[in-house]
């Protein structure tokens, strides 16, 4: 559709402000159902155009339905890029008259006051900042969202994939409550492999049209939780991908450093220490080098952006903080240290860079280890085969039901017993056994059917006006690093309380510093620069280990498939190594048992839900002191083939769940307002992978012993 069905000053000044004289493809095929009010979700490839796709028709309406304030709502995951995105909007909307803000934890409380005061036609926000405004006592929550008319949820497979999905399509139920009625819903995503899935999801009781937008995306057959590949990919995805083994933190820098000067580089770590090292060792070869994540201070990590998007012949390194979305100028060159966590998560990175006419997009692997280069080779030969992971909402989120009840009646002070479908939607579905026991726990208090906060709530929850409840994530304790006045970020307290030798000596923002005084009441330390020797650490969440499908890529990577890239004769050595030393523990019909004396090992290639599965299905044979591995499952020392015989015949006919670990429950947020047996079950089904595990057990077992 051509710019004709936009807003006339919207489409003037697309083509003479942004002197653009078309839309692109998702942009245009977006036109049309976006006015008509359906709910979509649309895909493309980072920097595709999805921000525009979806509010240039949502603007066009609210200026030609003459909407009110705030009317539209655009939901992003990182304040970052909200940040990021805020400048371009304001442009879009001013050309219309319509105003827009941000609304986030960094915002000002006088900001906050004008903005509730003035509210504007478009609001950028979190969904923790959105739980904020609905519980807070300063907003007038039904005069304020009773004229919302749409929602777009940026990087919505971001939110699907956790516990954030859940408490965010909780709180649109809850919006549309207070808007009196459905509003509309756009998802904008890169990278999934079930992107109808994603879409009902995200539509939580909207029940009008929808579809999804996706001009020249194709998803390959494979996008299965459990894909097999048959044969090699007919086509690889264009590109130039390389994959080296350099060994080590150093050899990775000396690469970087060495590679490509006079250009721009964003290297990717999946770790902040891995961050800190690197920049550490950069800067220390000369090279003009930028850090980015979460524990840097906001300032410290604008500065840093901002100078990497200004500079030429750089570096910067950075988590995942930069992989969604953000702008930093025009690249040359990703490098990723290791291995991402997933093919949509490269996907983003890879598509980073080749945006300019006559550039290709290209990536660097740089494996510092044998577990590093195996990850990385498995998911490049997933990504060869146009295989991207679907994205499957985690399974009985009971805790953020509790934590939805409780908040809800923080929102409106007192709620109907039964009124938890009607605020709630499909969500509120099995609320009754979780506020009975708020109620027992005291919680809840109950008066007459109606339910209000109770003292237990108050106790647990109640610091800071509640702002334990707003929020589905646990932020790991750190402590705030400060210069003077100057806050550099955050750091991991165990690296203030450890028994060392001399001046203590921390790394941050790639440069070291001596801890001078440390003020343990206010959670702050207080440093000077230092010249080098700094330490880096973070307390890192326990992770559930790697898929299934990478699970099998690995195996097949050993078995000969080799990922259709460049290998430097380094890589190339390794992989003839790893391939040798592997060969009795895997086999192309099946599945194989070991034995090296007392140490038994079944092979199962499955990765770590799978086998923590099977360790519980096959819980008679298997090691119980042994903890969960990602390619073989542990089995007793004194197992025969009869005992193996008879426990996977047994396996197969009742697969059990695992038990959770105690430590792992009292990690579970909201766990508190849980019955013991509920917060039991929601962590078992989330540990769990029935279809891995009956893939592998009904597949030849060969024991070697």
């Amino acid at each position: 559709m051509s710019l004709g069905a936009l807003h006339p000053s919207l489409a003037h000044h697309i083509a003479n402000s942004l002197g653009w004289e078309t839309l692109r493809p998702l942009q245009q095929e977006a036109v049309a159902p976006l006015l008509e009010g359906e709910d979509a979700l649309l895909l493309a490839p980072t920097a595709g155009g999805k921000t525009e796709a979806a509010l240039f028709p949502l603007l066009t309406r609210m200026a030609s339905e003459s909407w009110g304030a705030p009317s539209l709502l655009y939901l992003a995951p990182l304040k970052a890029l909200l940040n990021n995105l805020l400048p371009r909007l304001e442009t879009y909307a001013g050309w219309l008259g319509m105003r827009v803000a941000i609304w986030h934890g960094d915002v000002t409380s006088g900001m906050r006051a004008r903005l509730l005061r003035e509210p504007p036609e478009l609001l950028l926000t979190t969904p923790e900042s959105l739980e904020s405004m609905l519980v807070s006592t300063k907003v007038d929550h039904r005069r304020w969202f009773s004229g919302l008319r749409a929602v777009v949820v940026d990087e919505v497979h971001a939110f699907a994939g956790d516990d954030r999905g859940w408490h965010l399509l909780a709180v649109l139920e809850r919006l549309r409550r207070l808007a009196g009625g459905e509003f509309q819903r756009v998802g904008l995503s890169a990278t999934v492999g079930n992107p109808e899935d994603l879409l009902g999801w995200l539509r939580g009781s909207s029940d009008g049209d929808a579809r999804v937008i996706a001009p020249g995306v194709t998803f390959s057959g494979a996008s299965k939780a459990h894909p097999v590949f048959q044969a090699p990919p007919s086509s690889l995805p264009p590109g130039d991908v390389q994959l080296d083994h350099v060994g080590s933190v150093s050899n990775a820098a000396k690469v970087i450093a060495a590679l490509h000067p006079g250009e721009k580089r964003l290297v990717f770590c999946d770790s902040k220490r891995l961050v800190e090292e690197i920049g550490a060792d950069l800067r220390a070869r000369g090279v003009t080098t930028f850090l980015s994540h979460a524990s840097l201070s906001m300032d410290e990590r604008r500065r840093a952006e901002r100078a990497f998007a200004e500079s030429r012949d750089c570096v910067i390194v950075s988590t995942s903080t930069l992989e969604l979305g953000i702008d930093v100028g025009d690249l040359d060159r990703v490098v990723q240290i290791n291995a991402p966590r997933s093919v949509a998560s490269f996907l983003q990175r890879f598509g980073r860079v080749g945006r300019r006419t006559g550039t290709v997009r290209n990536c660097l692997f740089l494996a510092l280890d044998e577990p590093g280069f195996l990850k990385a080779a498995a998911l490049l030969l997933l990504w060869s085969h146009g295989w991207v992971e679907p994205v499957v909402p985690p399974p009985e989120p009971r805790h953020i039901l509790a934590q939805q009840i409780l908040a809800l009646c923080l929102q409106e002070h007192r709620v109907g017993s039964h009124l938890w479908a009607d605020w709630l939607g499909p969500f509120g579905a099995g609320a009754d056994p979780v506020v009975r026991h708020l109620v027992e726990r005291g919680f809840l208090d109950s008066d007459g059917g109606m339910l209000f906060i109770g003292p237990e709530a108050e106790e647990v929850f109640g610091r800071r006006h509640f702002m334990a409840l707003t929020s589905a994530f646990t932020a790991m304790p750190e402590f705030t690093v400060l210069s003077g006045r100057d806050e550099i970020g955050r750091t991991d307290p165990a690296l203030l309380t450890e028994r060392i030798d001399g001046p203590r000596i921390l790394l941050l923002g790639g440069r070291s510093w001596r801890v001078t005084w440390i003020d343990w009441k206010r959670r702050r330390c207080f440093v000077e620069p230092a010249d080098g020797g700094g330490k880096a650490r973070w307390i890192v969440p326990a992770l559930d280990g790697i898929s299934f499908a990478l699970a099998r890529a690995v195996r097949d990577v050993l078995l000969g498939a080799t990922p259709p890239v460049r290998l430097t004769r380094r890589a190339d050595t390794l992989l003839t190594a790893v391939r040798e030393s592997a060969i009795d523990t895997v086999h192309p019909g099946g599945t194989v048992i070991t034995r090296s004396g007392d140490d038994v090992r079944w092979w199962t290639w499955a990765g770590y839900r799978t086998n923590a599965t099977l360790k519980a299905t096959l819980s008679e044979v298997t090691d119980p002191g042994q903890r969960v591995e990602d390619f073989f499952v542990r089995l007793r020392a004194d197992l025969t083939a009869v005992l193996w015989k008879t426990a996977r015949d047994e396996g197969r006919a009742h697969p059990c769940l695992p038990s959770p670990d105690p430590k792992a429950l009292r990690g579970l947020k909201f766990n508190e307002a849980l019955p013991l047996r509920h917060a039991e079950a929601t962590l078992s089904a989330r540990l769990a992978d029935l279809r891995g595990a009956e893939i592998v057990l009904g597949e030849p077992c060969r024991l070697h012993f």
